[in-house]
């Protein structure tokens, strides 16, 4: 074998030359067609665009996981409530409370919180109370009962 024998591979394919004159068929507009974005030099769209249209993937709805539905969301009553309401000695539960209008859903249970003072002598049974809530309750001399 030698040099001047050598032949070329069937599968090289040539290379296509644009914008080399009317002769080879591929010149003036360099087989951009005429105007438009794609001729423009620099022209490229991303694959999604779909021209100003909103696009496909903001017309689906989002699927997907979300948390929201686990979501624990408690009624919340603070202490000068239930001093308002309240007579002395009284059990306070999430039943009286919703029955009296203090609260309007239960939800998943009833927090109480400690803003406003207690001064009286109550037991309260719900299902979380604050740090606050707990100890102005004791200091009143009542109880704070977790269901």
């Amino acid at each position: 074998m030698k040099l001047n024998e050598l032949v070329a591979s069937p599968e090289a394919k040539v290379r296509k030359r644009v914008g080399r004159g009317p002769g080879s068929g591929m010149g003036k507009t360099s087989t951009r067609g005429q105007k438009g974005q794609k001729s423009r030099s620099g022209a490229s769209i991303s694959a999604w665009f779909q021209g100003g249209q909103t696009p496909l993937y903001r017309r689906i709805p989002k699927r997907g996981f979300n948390n929201a539905r686990f979501r624990v969301e408690y009624a919340t009553i603070n202490l000068s409530d239930l001093n308002k309401f309240f007579n002395d000695g009284d059990v306070v539960t999430p039943e009286l409370l919703k029955e009296k209008g203090i609260i309007k859903k239960q939800l998943c249970g009833v927090k109480v919180l400690g803003n406003g003072e207690l001064e009286k002598k109550l037991t309260i049974k719900a299902n979380r109370f604050s740090s606050s809530a707990v100890t102005k309750i004791e200091s009143a001399g009542g109880k704070a009962e977790v269901i």
